[in-house]
């Protein structure tokens, strides 16, 4: 029974990243406070944009990175396949300017602010060294549009250093936003506004 239950809630989890709800999440893995998105009820608040961060490292490397567009908010999720919600560590935080990992050369961002995005899995293989995600720092990154988004204006690749990959994510200002882990998944959300009105820009 317990391992029917852990994989019908797997199962709801991975249904609302394409939903955008945050129903399907573990207690600890989204704010008490929030509403449920993509509902008729008002677009979540209280996320804050103050720094996010869990501790946990993986020898699991990212493979791939990808943004949706939902009522409330902009999505970014990033993949790293075979590392349970609690082993996924992260470190997401707003910056003035973003600097690649390892060389500290400044990348240039677009957009009003620049959330730095870390998290702690390598992009290669450490057996081998070779990558599982094909960007080079300062580039955009591969598949990933932010054209015509509320929020999103930039996503760029800011290197793969000591088990680390960081990523620059352009917005329009600097708003709320939250961090959830699935398995296998690590999620920010960038709300569109403070108000909590899916219809306001401010």
């Amino acid at each position: 029974m317990i391992r029917l239950g852990r994989a019908w809630a797997t199962t709801l989890a991975l249904a609302s990243l394409a939903t955008g709800t945050a129903a399907a999440l573990p207690a600890h893995a989204r704010p008490a406070h929030a509403a449920l998105a993509g509902t008729s009820a008002a677009c979540p608040v209280g996320w804050g944009s103050y720094t996010k961060t869990h501790s946990p490292d993986t020898t699991k490397p990212l493979t791939n990175v990808r943004i949706a567009r939902h009522k409330c908010f902009d999505r970014m999720v990033i993949d790293v396949p075979g590392v349970d919600r609690g082993s996924l560590g992260y470190l997401v935080r707003y910056v003035d300017r973003l600097y690649q990992e390892g060389s500290g050369r400044p990348i240039p961002v677009s957009g009003g602010a620049i959330l730095k995005i870390v998290t702690h899995a390598p992009a290669y293989d450490i057996n081998t060294g070779e990558p599982t995600y094909s960007a080079n720092p300062d580039d955009s990154l591969p598949g990933v549009n932010p054209d015509n988004y509320r929020t999103f204006r930039d996503a760029k690749f800011g290197g793969t250093f000591e088990g680390q990959t960081q990523f620059g994510l352009g917005v329009r200002a600097r708003l709320p936003f939250r961090v959830q882990t699935l398995d296998g998944h690590l999620v920010v959300d960038v709300a569109h506004n403070w108000t909590g009105d899916s219809l306001s820009t401010r």
